[in-house]
């Protein structure tokens, strides 16, 4: 009962073509010619039945005998009665050809109707699939908007292997925080550093810190799974990336100032907006010139992809190798150069 009123509403919701009006009027105009072919007979019926009654009367009148008197009188009778009979079947006729009538030209209205709006249908889908183009094309393009770091202060968390391993973390940390002193809106940046995180420290400083940007210092496995903290924080990429994905304020940025890392840039990406990691092995000095110069460029009120650039010009400057190893990566709908991470307050 139930799939029978779904499809009877399926059916009703469903646009009638105009060949379906057209079969439809067919089919009523052949009911409707049917219907006048009664009435038509059933008049002449009545007519004929009429006209021997009255003979059968006349023919009563003229004779003397009573037994043929009777006889034509009940004639007349049973004529007049075949007669009303006609009459009342050609009424009931004439009215199934008014409502027939009715009907079709009903139809032949709503045929009209159909058959111009199937002229007008391909210009019409044209013309909306256009539009949808557009709004479509529009869609893919607008960027989309970041979490505002603002009126908040940009949260940096600074993570790192250990406090004097190869890559000198310490230093890499000492120097980011000077050159973010050193920067315009030094006042809008919050630094929150651990050389040598432990997993639960990790996971507090993501839940507790809230950190805008996780920068990672580390020497990275290149191979998938492998863990990014070596003996301190044990996490793989793809556990960092689903600790990251799992707070409710996710990081803007997560900067993997590392060697090898390339092979973390997919799992993380589709948790946050952007990446910036280093796709082959890079010297110590390139990659704290890099990390110091985009914070100062960040805290200075530039945009993502200028502070990206900017930190690579750094590094080549300096008459260093590796300045062409920073990859930023970032999700499909988002514009880097459009997103600032620190925007000074209205003078």
């Amino acid at each position: 009962m139930g799939r029978a009123l779904a499809a009877g509403s399926a059916r009703k919701n469903t646009p009638t073509t105009a060949s379906s009006y057209r079969n439809r009027l067919a089919t009523k105009h052949q009911a409707l010619a049917d219907a006048e072919k009664k009435v038509s007979e059933f008049r002449t019926k009545e007519a004929d039945r009429r006209a021997k009654a009255t003979r059968d009367r006349s023919a009563a009148a003229r004779t003397t005998s009573v037994g043929i008197q009777s006889a034509r009188l009940h004639s007349a009778q049973r004529h007049d009665a075949e007669a009303n009979k006609a009459a009342r079947d050609a009424s009931i006729w004439s009215t199934k050809a008014a409502r027939y009538g009715r009907e079709a030209a009903d139809l032949a209205a709503k045929l009209a109707k159909a058959e111009q709006a199937e002229r007008r249908a391909p210009a019409s889908q044209a013309r909306k699939e256009s539009r949808l183009s557009t709004a479509e094309a529009e869609v893919r393009s607008a960027p989309k908007k970041l979490r505002a770091p603002n009126p908040e202060k940009l949260r940096v968390l600074l993570l790192g292997a250990t406090s004097d391993g190869d890559l000198r973390i310490a230093r890499e940390q000492q120097r980011i925080r000077a050159a973010v002193q050193s920067a315009t809106h030094r006042d809008l940046i919050e630094l929150e550093a651990h050389p040598a995180p432990t997993t639960d420290m990790l996971l507090d400083a993501l839940s507790r810190f809230r950190p805008h940007v996780v920068h990672l210092s580390s020497h990275s496995a290149n191979e998938q799974g492998a863990d990014l903290f070596h003996g301190h924080a044990i996490a793989s990429a793809d556990a960092l990336a689903r600790a990251i994905a799992a707070v409710d304020d996710k990081p803007l940025i997560v900067l993997l100032n590392s060697s090898l890392s390339e092979i973390q840039i997919t799992q993380l990406v589709a948790a946050i907006p952007f990446v910036i990691a280093m796709p082959a092995s890079i010297g110590d000095v390139d990659a704290i010139t890099y990390a110091a110069r985009f914070y100062a460029a960040i805290a200075d009120g530039q945009s993502v992809h200028a502070a990206h650039l900017l930190s690579r010009v750094a590094v080549e400057m300096n008459g260093l190798d590796n300045h062409d190893l920073p990859t930023l990566s970032y999700a499909a709908d988002i514009d880097p150069r459009a997103s600032k991470l620190v925007t000074p307050p209205p003078v």
